[in-house]
Formats: structure tokens, sequence, C-alpha cells
């Protein structure tokens, strides 16, 4: 299985308070992390919505062990944990150097412009299969 790998800076406006980023940062962060896996496999999102094609989250979740501060170079691993007909989960892993600060996941499924499920086209499929386990 192969990692993609997409490298963000924690920004001023997505710390707390404390200088922490907060959480809902996690879940924008996930979102470069998963664009970037699907740009790099030769389908930017943009073309797939072109073509009528939508992934919208329909769950997620998230463990954080660490916190990140502002301006801390973050790693966002993303993997693909499985495809099936009409549902795709994403895995990511969160990391500051060597330490994994978070790790959580988003679901999805495929519709078409009007909001019915449809299936998984095949070259999608078959670009995302070296991310799966």
């Amino acid at each position: 299985m192969r990692a993609h790998v997409e490298t963000v800076a924690v920004r001023y406006a997505e710390t707390d308070r404390m200088g922490v980023a907060h959480h809902s940062s996690y879940l924008l962060w996930f979102e470069i992390g998963r664009t970037g896996l699907l740009r790099a496999i030769g389908c930017p999102y943009r073309d797939l919505e072109t073509r009528g094609i939508l992934l919208p989250v329909v769950e997620y979740g998230a463990r954080f062990f660490k916190g990140a501060d502002y301006d801390d170079r973050l790693a966002i691993e993303t993997t693909v944990r499985e495809v099936r007909s009409r549902v795709a989960t994403f895995d990511y892993r969160a990391r500051r150097l060597d330490e994994v600060i978070a790790e959580g996941f988003t679901r999805h499924v495929c519709t078409d412009t009007n909001r019915r499920a449809r299936r998984f086209p095949d070259e999608l499929v078959a670009a995302i299969a070296p991310f799966l386990p």
C-alpha cells in the first residue's frame, strides 16, 4: 500500500486561543490530502465534477494524540482503506517530523449531479488501487 503525502503549515487562523490547531482544521487538512492524492493519480476532483462525478463526505472521524502549533509543518499521509461499488474510505495520518499527532478517516459515496448514488468509474478504481491495502 502506498501513501500520498501533502505538506501543510499550520496557519494562525487555524489555531485556538491557546495557539494550538483547532480540531476542525484537521478535516480541512484531510481534504488537502485526499484531493492531492486524486490529482496525483490523474483524476483531479475538478475533472471528476465536470464529468458529473461527486464524492460527498457521509462520515468522518479523527483521533488526536498531540497538538499542532502555529507554523508547525505537517505531513498529511493519505491512503485508501477500501473502494466498494459506490463507497470509498480514505485514511489519514498527520505527522510532525516522525511523530504521529492525529489519525482520521473520511467515507464518501459516489453520486451523480442529482445526488443519486452511482458506481465508481472503473478507471478511477484502477487509479486508486495502488493506495489500497
